[in-house]
Formats: structure tokens, C-alpha cells, sequence
């Protein structure tokens, strides 16, 4: 299957990968391309600038979570009927799940894809220096194949002339094009990181600003003759969605400012399995929809949002009734901190939630965890059994204080050989900071929904 495609890397984190990514992805939809946008790990945010820019749900890539075919199968799937994808890479091109490890990293995709790669170099105060950083990435590993570079920073039209001519002249590698240094189109950042796209109305002329400089100064003509040249990509044999399943279950999904940290993946497996997903905002709804079979409340930001969550009491009741009365509830990070009985701000501030879980939310003032874990199942429950290992990501400046002495906790969490308990277990609610992605283990969108039936029936 021939998808025109190719790989944003950086040679490191912070050298404007997703503003670059961004805006070719703005720049080419607006010359009537249909660009169906990814970003490789375990990012939330980033991904919300690429709908944004191209109308098109962004994907998640990871290959720490799901094995190679799967990646392939989740980049075609998702490709279906588009002229191009742009992967979004992540950290530092090579950076991966350890040292010496290439799973997790851009690299590792680029080469799954078999993909060229666009390679970001930031020269603020170097010149003939990038064609160096340029070389070693080149040579580091053979099997990548770098294609372009796009330069970052760039402090004039001879500063650029010079890198252009040392990195071309040493590499052999075509330079697309830079953005200037100081340049009016920095994306607005907050505590998790970039500023959720739906938030920021301004972002619109961020975006008309950095499409109009890409237009001068980047080489979009060259950069879709890179993207149609890569080579045809065979779909895997084996499939994680299943075909033609009848809808079986209502499924309320939580959507809006405050809780918008869902895989788009996991989200069409639930669908694939036979669930109708029908969205509700915890912010503005005074009821939850009608004949629901089971929640589903993601992460997000309920701490920004904390005095309007609190606020929406209704909603606040009718979900408490729900969990209490047995509804299978199913939250991550944002989730779980909605469905305790307070959330303590940064600034001390407390606002009651929901209830269902014994324990208080508490911000820090420092990020709390990072990186991704994996899970030991303490106890039986609706998404996995007793003894089974899950794979997931965290990412929070909250933990719980004053909690109930009588918590279920049903996992084991691990990273880089140090366990905690993680995850709350009350009647038929499940609640972890851990993200999983359901692409993992299929299976755990099949086990949720034939539960949420089994409970309606």
C-alpha cells in the first residue's frame, strides 16, 4: 500500500518539532492536501495541534506499547484516504526506552515505516557545526534513512545560505528550508506541557503566522516529492480490529476542555468491539446522556478547571449515583482525580468532586511521575485478571492524601525496578493515573464492553 509519508525528527527535545510539524501540517492542508497527522509516543498534547491544523484526528505511535506490525497496521488504518502522513517524532531522533535501546524512539518507527526522515537541526550560534550533528545522525545508524533537514533558528538569509551549503556539501542531504530566530509563532505551554489546542482561540493566528513564514522560506514541493517516494508498505496479516461487530453497549465518553487525553486508537477499538460512543462534557452538561452502559472519563486538566467541575453539582450527583448504583466507570489521571471526593489546587484551593473514590487530589509543586510503567493486576477486574501484565504511561503533578484506610488497590506499578500500588477498585469503577493504550492488549477493549453488557442484561 503506497502512503506518500515521511518523519519529522529532532536532533534533540525543545528543537521545535511540533511547532515545524504543526506547520507544514497547516501549510500543506492548505494547499488542499489531506494530511493525516501522528506523533510517536505517548503524547496527548502535540496531538491536538495536528486536528487542529488539519481537520484530521492525530494518532499515536509507540512502539514501547505495541509491536511492529501493529504500528503499521495503526498507520495504515489511519492513512486510509489521505494524500500524505506526517509522523511528528519524539525527544531526541535516537532517544528510546534505554540507552541502547531503540524501542520507543523516532528512529525506531522511521525504520518500521520505512519512512524518510526530515531531520530538525536548531543553529542558533553555529554554522559550518550543524553538517557535524548532521553526519553523526546520518551514520549512527544505516538503516534510517534522512532525507532533508529543516533548520531552526536561523538568525539571517547568509547565516542560512552557510549552514545550508556546510550541511549539503558534507552530507549530501538537501536543506528544505529554516524558520527564523524570534520569529511570532511560540505555542503557549502550561505544567503537562503544551496548552491544550482547544483552549487557545489565539492559536489560529499563531498558526496563520507560522503557515505564512513556512510558505517563504520552506521548500513544500520538495518536501511532498521526499513524502512520494517512499516505498510501498505491506499491511501486517494479522489484525487488532474486528470486523463487523453490532453496536452491544452505550458508552459515555468524557469530552471537553477539561478531560481530552484519549488515544484516538483505543477509542475506535472500543468502537471495533461494539461500543456507540456518545460524548458528555463534565464542565457544561446538566445530565449524563441517556441509557448508558458504561463511562469512560480520560485525562486531562480538572485541576485547571477545578471551581467550574465543582460547580456542575448535578452532573457531579449523577455520576456519583451512577458508580454507586454499579455502572461500570472506567478513568486515567484526570479521571481519577474527578472522581475523588476533593481536588486541592496549586494554589491550596479545594473544590469537592464526584466522591466515588475516597481520597483528596492533591497539586504539587513538583511533577509527581513521568514515563512509562509497567503493571502487575492485584485483583480480578473488568479490564484484566489477576497475574496479568499491562503496559502504560503517567505523567502528573498530583498525588492522593487523605485517603480511606479500606482503598482496593489493583495494580503493582514498576519503572526502572521500583513498585508502588496504583489504581482504585470501588464497586464497578476502575481508576489509575496510568494511561493504557488499549492497541496493547485488544483484548481490554473486548473485556470492558462485554462487561458493561453483562451489567445491563
Amino acid at each position: 500500500m503506497h502512503i506518500p509519508r515521511i518523519i519529522i525528527g529532532g536532533t534533540q527535545s525543545g528543537v521545535g518539532k511540533t511547532t515545524l510539524s504543526t506547520g507544514l501540517m497547516a501549510a500543506l492542508t492548505r494547499k488542499g492536501k489531506k494530511v493525516q497527522p501522528f506523533k510517536v509516543g505517548p503524547d496527548y498534547i502535540d496531538p491536538s495541534y495536528h486536528t487542529l491544523a488539519t481537520g484530521r484526528a492525530s494518532r499515536n505511535l509507540d512502539s514501547w506499547f505495541v509491536g511492529d506490525e501493529t504500528i503499521k497496521e495503526l498507520f495504515l488504518r489511519g492513512s486510509l484516504e489521505a494524500d500524505l502522513a506526517i509522523v511528528e517524532g519524539v525527544m531526541g531522533f535516537y532517544d528510546g526506552f534505554g540507552a541502547l535501546e531503540e524501542r520507543g524512539s523516532t528512529a525506531h518507527i522511521a525504520k518500521t515505516l520505512n519512512a524518510p526522515v526530515i531531520l530538525i537541526v536548531n543553529v542558533a550560534k553555529m554554522a559550518r557545526s550543524a553538517a557535524a550533528i548532521v553526519k553523526g545522525y546520518q551514520e549512527l545508524d544505516q538503516g534510517v534513512q534522512i532525507r532533508g533537514v529543516i533548520l531552526n533558528n536561523v538568525g539571517s538569509e547568509s547565516h542560512f545560505a552557510m549552514v545550508k551549503e556546510a550541511v549539503e556539501f558534507y552530507t549530501q542531504v538537501p536543506v528544505l528550508g529554516y524558520l527564523p530566530k524570534n520569529g511570532n509563532f511560540t505555542l503557549p505551554e502550561r505544567h503537562l506541557g503544551l496548552v491544550m489546542a482547544g483552549e487557545q482561540q489565539e492559536l489560529q493566528q499563531v498558526f496563520l503566522n507560522l503557515v505564512e513564514q513556512i510558505e517563504k522560506s520552506i521548500d513544500l514541493d520538495l518536501l511532498l516529492e521526499i513524502a512520494e517516494k517512499a516505498p510501498s508498505l505491506e499491511a501486517p496479516q494479522e489484525t487488532i480490529f474486528p470486523v463487523g461487530m453490532p453496536k452491544k453497549i452505550r458508552l459515555g465518553v468524557a469530552h471537553d476542555d477539561a478531560f481530552n487525553f484519549y488515544y484516538q486508537d483505543t477509542l475506535d477499538l472500543l468502537e471495533a468491539w461494539g461500543a456507540e460512543i456518545v460524548y458528555f462534557s463534565p464542565l457544561k452538561g446538566k445530565s449524563l446522556p441517556q441509557d448508558l452502559d458504561g463511562l469512560y472519563i480520560g485525562g486531562g486538566y480538572p485541576e485547571i478547571f477545578a471551581k467550574d467541575l465543582a460547580a456542575n453539582q448535578e452532573l457531579r450527583q449523577a455520576i456519583k449515583e451512577a458508580g454507586e448504583s454499579g455502572l461500570p466507570i472506567y478513568a486515567e489521571c484526570g479521571g481519577l482525580m474527578y472522581l475523588t471526593r476533593e481536588i486541592k489546587d496549586f494554589t491550596g484551593n479545594i473544590f469537592p468532586m464526584v466522591g466515588l473514590l475516597g481520597a483528596r487530589a492533591a497539586m504539587q509543586h513538583k511533577r509527581e511521575a513521568m514515563g512509562y510503567v509497567t503493571l502487575e493486576v492485584l485483583e480480578d477486574n473488568f479490564l484484566a485478571s489477576q497475574g496479568e501484565i499491562l503496559r502504560g504511561h503517567e505523567f502528573h503533578w498530583s498525588k492522593l492524601e487523605d485517603t480511606d484506610e479500606d482503598l482496593v488497590y489493583i495494580y503493582s506499578s514498576s519503572k526502572r525496578g521500583k513498585s508502588k500500588h496504583e489504581g482504585l477498585k470501588y464497586k464497578n469503577v476502575l481508576a489509575a493515573y496510568t494511561h493504557i493504550h488499549f492497541g496493547s492488549q485488544p483484548k481490554l477493549a473486548e473485556n470492558f464492553i462485554n462487561f458493561c453488557l453483562e451489567q445491563r442484561r
